[in-house]
């Protein structure tokens, strides 16, 4: 094994997933069941984590993000005041999505319990965030494996057999 893996909770999952999509220098995954519009600090306070993407998809980093269900209104009026993103941050819906993953650059990846949501990965206050849990990790060897669930999903390897094939809502294939 070549790299690090470490367990992290709580407020931990903010500072060390979130701050790293940030430095992103080509791609960004983020998988999850639940998205809302959560806010990070910034050196003015703070703002729209979708500000964040925005700004590295300005630098030529490509987002994936994956799903189970349409965000919400605040999401999506948020999501409204980025075009570039619109345009180019790729996004798929499926409602068999429960995992949680943030990889980054393939050489950095987060799974865990945290939805992309403020009291999940946001920075909501410790008396108002959800117990949540999860491994980061460097290690090639795990990298990988999440990073190889995540494109099985993206590209619909299992939609020709799905359960929900008749109520998705967005068929990936």
């Amino acid at each position: 094994m070549t790299g690090s893996t470490e367990f992290i909770t709580d407020a931990e999952l903010y500072e060390r997933v979130i701050g790293p999509v940030a430095k992103a220098s080509k791609f960004v995954w983020i998988g999850t069941a639940d998205i809302k519009d959560l806010h990070v600090k910034t050196a003015r306070g703070s703002r729209s984590f979708l500000a964040i993407l925005d700004a590295i998809v300005a630098k030529g980093v490509a987002i994936r993000l994956a799903h189970a269900k349409e965000p919400g209104p605040r999401f999506r009026a948020s999501f409204d005041k980025y075009p570039r993103l619109w345009e180019q941050m790729e996004r798929v819906l499926c409602p068999r999505i429960h995992f949680k993953h943030v990889i980054i650059d393939g050489t950095f990846a987060y799974s865990g319990s945290a939805n992309l949501t403020g009291a999940g990965l946001g920075m909501k206050s410790p008396n108002r965030r959800n117990f949540e849990s999860g491994f980061i990790t460097t290690d090639r060897q795990f990298v990988q494996a999440i990073m190889n669930q995540f494109d099985r999903v993206w590209m619909g390897a299992h939609c020709e057999k799905c359960g929900h094939r008749k109520t998705c809502p967005d068929p990936i294939v």
